[in-house]
C-alpha cells in the first residue's frame, strides 16, 4: 500500500502517524464500550473501558463517564479524584462541584462537602439546591445554627422547596426547637401530606410534645404507606413503651427483625442510585 501510495504521488504515512492513528481508534472503541457498558450497567466493564481511554488520551466527557461508573460500583475515593480533576478543567461547571459534594457526603467526609459547596458558590450564589448541599455539610460538622440559615435562604430562594423545609424541621427538633419545627411541619402537611418523611417529622414532632396517642396514629399511616418502614415501627414501638404498652412495642419490634436485613439491602441500593442520579456535570 506505501508503495502504490508512492508510486502514485501519495504521501506514506510515517510510523507515528500510524501509531497516532491507531491511538485515536483504539480511544473511540474504548470511550464507545465504556459508555455503553455504563448505560447497561455493567459498571466493571466500563471502568476497565474507560480507565484504558483515560491513558491513551485525557479527555474530560470521558471522565466524566468514569467518575459515574466508579460511584455505581462504591470506589467512592476515586470518583472523587476524577472530579477534582474534571473541576481543574472545568472550573465553572457547578454541576462538578455539586457531584463533588454528593460524593463527599457518601463518604461522610463533611469538610470535603462544604469545601465543594464553598467553591460552587463562586459560581452561583443563589442556587437553592447548593444551599440544601451546604446545609447538610454543616449538619454533618455539627453547625446547625448555619444549616438552619442555609436551608432558610434556600427556601427564600424558591418557596415550595419542600426537601428544604423537611430538612430544617428535622434540624430545628433535633435541636430542641419545637415551635420553629412545627412552622416547619405545617406547612409540609399542607403540601406534602402523604409524604413518608413528612409523617414521620410530624409523628417525632407530637412524640417530643408529649402527644403520645398522636404520634402513634401517626406513624400508623406511616406504616400504610410504607408498611416496611424499620423507622416507623421501631419509634412506634418506642412510644408504645412508654406508654406501658409492653405486647405492642414486642409486636412492633418482632416486625423489624423480620423485615430489617432485605430493607436495609435495598435502601442502600436505592442510596446508591440516587446518588448517581443526583448531579451529572455534562448533561448526559
Amino acid at each position: 500500500m506505501n508503495f502504490l501510495k508512492a508510486l502514485f504521488g501519495g504521501k506514506a504515512k510515517t510510523p507515528e502517524e500510524e501509531k497516532k492513528d491507531s491511538e485515536v481508534h483504539d480511544f473511540n472503541v474504548l470511550k464507545y464500550d465504556g459508555k455503553q457498558a455504563l448505560v447497561q450497567g455493567d459498571t466493571k466493564f466500563a471502568v476497565k473501558c474507560l480507565t484504558h481511554a483515560l491513558d491513551i488520551k485525557d479527555d474530560p466527557e470521558t471522565r466524566d463517564y468514569l467518575s459515574q461508573a466508579l460511584i455505581r460500583e462504591g470506589d467512592l475515593l476515586k470518583a472523587y479524584e476524577h472530579l477534582q480533576k474534571l473541576s481543574e478543567t472545568e472550573p465553572d461547571n457547578i454541576k462538578i462541584y455539586m457531584r463533588m459534594a454528593n460524593v463527599s457526603f457518601m463518604m461522610e467526609d463533611y469538610n470535603a462537602m462544604a469545601n465543594s459547596c464553598e467553591k460552587a458558590l463562586l459560581v452561583d450564589k443563589d442556587m437553592p439546591e447548593l444551599m440544601y448541599l451546604y446545609a447538610q455539610a454543616c449538619i454533618g460538622l455539627g453547625d446547625t445554627s448555619n444549616a438552619v440559615a442555609m436551608l432558610t435562604k434556600a427556601i427564600n430562594l424558591r418557596e415550595d422547596y419542600g426537601d428544604a423545609y423537611l430538612l430544617r424541621g428535622e434540624t430545628l427538633l433535633e435541636d430542641g426547637n419545637l415551635k420553629d419545627a412545627e412552622e416547619d411541619a405545617e406547612w409540609l402537611m399542607e403540601h406534602h401530606a402523604d409524604i413518608e418523611e413528612v409523617l414521620l417529622l410530624n409523628a417525632r414532632l407530637e412524640k417530643a410534645k408529649g402527644n403520645a396517642d398522636k404520634a402513634i396514629k401517626i406513624y400508623g399511616r406511616v406504616i400504610d404507606i410504607n408498611p416496611f418502614s424499620i423507622e416507623a415501627y421501631t419509634e412506634r414501638a418506642t412510644v408504645k413503651l412508654e406508654q406501658g404498652d409492653q405486647a405492642g412495642h414486642d409486636e412492633d419490634m418482632q416486625k423489624v427483625n423480620e423485615i430489617s436485613p432485605e430493607v436495609n439491602e435495598e435502601d442502600i441500593e436505592r442510596k446508591m442510585e440516587q446518588k448517581y442520579k443526583d448531579n451529572n456535570p455534562y448533561g448526559f
